[in-house]
């Protein structure tokens, strides 16, 4: 059911999005520093573009006046075009001989999340910040949530009630009730919980270890589907916190997914490559590539960046 979007290779894809006005998928590189996006017929044979990038991006959204915005190593940027020059918006304040922006993406209203990571994983004070441009003006990166090691699975339920977010070295989805206006979080609480890895497992261990959250997207019904690294597959969950449905995946690391095509029922996933064992590329060779498939429910629209 799966099929590899041709010319995607990567070391570790990651951000994607589906644009509408462009009928185009972006991803990016973190590991390659570069952007990609297709060209052409999504359902043919499209031509990939790549836009090399100073420091790693961590995540992106597209800005509804063009161009994107991305979350580099040291801050945001802004670039008004495909391979424009990148301005600094914002600029973070940790450490970034061992800190980077990861996760994110923007939520109904144009702000830009974006969560941080501790590359080192000795602990845990990664950040989820959001930036509010709207007006024209950047009111700095406003920190929501803390407590992680390596931020993931960001994402906002479709009614702008509930702000999801995973901590992937802790195993752990996140939830809050989201007062979108306003932008609040509150009543935290743990929304899934997965078992740790397994010591010397591997993925040729016949000890089950189902992942970690990764990686996320809801879909129309509010359904919140999250890549599981090391798991070779893709979790869905309804509101309530029930397992709906598990999709095995081509690959032992997806990474994350989204939803796209113009009725929003492909479903595509980043995954991984880069420190993969020898033995694994070579069972599971689209690692590292953008697959897809067909699904039955449709996803939500990206958000575009107000700014």
């Amino acid at each position: 059911m799966w099929t590899t979007l041709d010319d995607s290779l990567c070391q570790l894809g990651e951000s994607p999005f589906w644009h509408p006005e462009e009928r185009s998928l972006y991803w990016l590189d973190i590991p390659g520093r570069a952007l990609l996006r297709t060209r052409g017929a999504i359902d043919g044979s499209p031509t990939v573009e790549r836009w090399g990038l100073p420091t790693e991006p961590g995540c992106m959204a597209p800005a509804r006046r063009g161009g994107l915005v991305v979350a580099l190593r040291d801050g945001v940027y802004r670039a008004r075009e495909w391979g424009g020059e990148l301005t600094p918006i914002a600029r973070v304040d940790h450490d970034v001989r061992t800190m980077r922006f990861n996760d994110g993406k923007c939520d109904s209203l144009g702000r830009f999340w974006a969560g941080s990571m501790n590359e080192a994983k000795d602990r845990a004070n990664a950040v989820l910040y959001c930036l509010d441009a709207r007006g024209g003006t950047a009111a700095g990166l406003v920190p929501m949530a803390n407590e992680a090691t390596t931020a993931n699975g960001l994402a906002f339920s479709p009614d702008d009630r509930t702000a999801y977010w995973a901590d992937t070295n802790s195993h752990q989805v996140r939830a809050w009730d989201w007062a979108a206006g306003v932008n609040r979080l509150s009543n935290e609480r743990v929304f899934q919980q997965f078992e740790a890895r397994p010591a010397d497992w591997t993925p040729a261990s016949p000890v089950r270890y189902e992942g970690r959250p990764d990686g996320a997207a809801i879909d129309a019904e509010g359904h919140y589907w999250v890549s599981m690294y090391e798991g070779g597959q893709l979790l869905r969950f309804a509101p309530t916190g029930e397992r709906v449905a598990a999709l095995p995946t081509p690959v032992q690391c997806p990474t994350m997914p989204c939803f796209g095509g113009d009725d929003l029922r492909t479903l595509f996933v980043t995954t991984a490559r880069k420190g993969r064992p020898a033995a694994e590329i070579e069972e599971r060779p689209a690692s590292g590539s953008v697959i897809r498939m067909r699904v039955e429910t449709p996803g939500l629209p990206v958000a575009f960046f107000e700014g």
